[in-house]
């Protein structure tokens, strides 16, 4: 076997540098441990980035992967598909919404919102194309996704950029009113913006977005690809704002780890699409979509969900309890949990590192934690412990 050396060396030389990696090289998992190739055991409150909702090698996924991987593996979507047909199902029931498209990530799934958007207009044969999103906000690495995107940093290079997309302020619903015009389609939202920091919503925000997309006849789009499927202890972000979007796009935990995202709409926004206007040639296939059903099977239970509240919020007060006061804020939904602080995050990340505990940033001053949604209380216990360890012994 190679080492965790041997490995990066090779990454060095093969694979293209798009992304700043750990100096580490995963190779096992088990629920929420994974070891690297020199046999390190790390605690993992990375998860994939959200991704993971059951953990590492999580029985009933290995379960249903195999099972489907002995029957089928792909076809067309030219052909009904089993098992896509039953998670659409079960994804209406739980939404409230009425179709379901199904891509392979969380930017196909913007992407195919934006789409949505505009068509919907052009066959009601309206000019509205522009579409309404916020700084901090992280909607995707596409052309479309990146310039919906309210972060320059990840701009930068890729110009001209998509037209017909403006920002507005997060938890600001005047801001987003003053650039509402005849033009407009949709707005574009994060329940909780995830890269931007770990922001929620403010009370009452979505509630007032709802209702200036239907005082204005636009579309409404949550973005829940970090924060949906049980991340923040309802199946979806948006019911803990009793709030129903007209679309919600959905990847990261939704295959437990297996590459798929849906998009999710309204039946009367689901009609601007027609046959020929949006594709994917892996979406939904039949092994993402097996797994993504059991997955959601599981997470949606009512119990598992309580689970997941309880979770999110001792891991909150163990925050919270910490005494440094470079401390600035924690917050949070469920298990997306962020720890700002009044200095730059790397070092103390890398810190934590090298004493087994896996974290990511969530911008230059945010720690993110988002463990498996079945993390159990003492790996709770020992992820706080480690990371206060790493916070006494951190000089920046």
């Amino acid at each position: 076997m190679l080492s965790s050396q041997d490995i990066m060396d090779k990454g060095q030389n093969y694979v293209m540098n798009t992304y700043g990696r750990f100096p580490i090289s995963l190779v096992k998992g088990q629920g929420t441990f994974v070891w690297d190739a020199d046999d390190k055991q790390y605690l993992d409150f990375v998860a994939g980035i959200a991704t993971c909702a059951l953990g590492h090698s999580a029985p009933e996924l290995v379960e249903a992967l195999t099972e489907q991987a002995s029957k089928l593996w792909h076809v067309s979507n030219l052909y009904w598909i089993e098992p896509q047909v039953e998670l659409a199902e079960k994804l209406v029931e739980l939404s409230g919404l009425g179709k379901a498209f199904f891509c392979n990530s969380g930017a196909e799934a913007n992407e195919a919102a934006i789409k949505l958007a505009r068509k919907y207009f052009y066959r009601k044969k309206q000019n509205r194309y522009e579409i309404i999103s916020f700084k901090d906000s992280f909607h995707g690495r596409t052309l479309a996704t990146v310039t919906a995107t309210g972060q320059t940093k990840y701009q930068e290079g890729f110009a001209p950029l998509m037209p017909g997309f403006v920002y507005a302020e997060y938890n600001d619903i005047s801001s987003v009113e003053k650039l509402i015009n005849d033009q407009t389609c949709a707005i574009l939202v994060e329940p909780i913006q995830g890269e931007g920091g770990v922001r929620p919503s403010d009370p009452g925000f979505l509630q007032a977005l709802s209702q200036l997309c239907q005082r204005e006849g636009i579309l409404l789009i949550f973005d829940e690809v970090q924060c949906g499927v049980g991340r923040t202890g309802s199946f979806f972000a948006y019911q803990g704002y009793d709030v129903t979007p007209d679309i919600v796009t959905l990847a990261k935990q939704l295959g437990g780890g297996f590459p798929i995202g849906a998009m999710l709409a309204s039946n009367e926004a689901a009609s601007g699409f027609a046959p020929g206007d949006h594709a994917s040639t892996f979406g939904g296939n039949p092994l993402a979509a097996a797994t993504a059903r059991r997955l959601v099977k599981i997470v949606s239970q009512p119990a598992f969900l309580k689970e997941v509240r309880k979770s999110g919020q001792a891991l909150h007060d163990k925050l919270t309890a910490l005494t440094d006061n470079r401390i600035a804020e924690v917050r949070g939904r469920g298990l997306l949990i962020g720890v700002e602080l009044t200095v730059e995050v790397k070092g103390l990340i890398d810190l934590c590192i090298q004493k087994g505990l896996l974290l990511v940033g969530a911008g230059p001053k945010v720690v993110r934690f988002v463990p498996p949604l079945n993390v159990k209380q003492i790996e709770l216990s020992q992820a706080v412990a480690i990371f206060r360890e790493a916070l006494q012994e951190w000089a920046p």
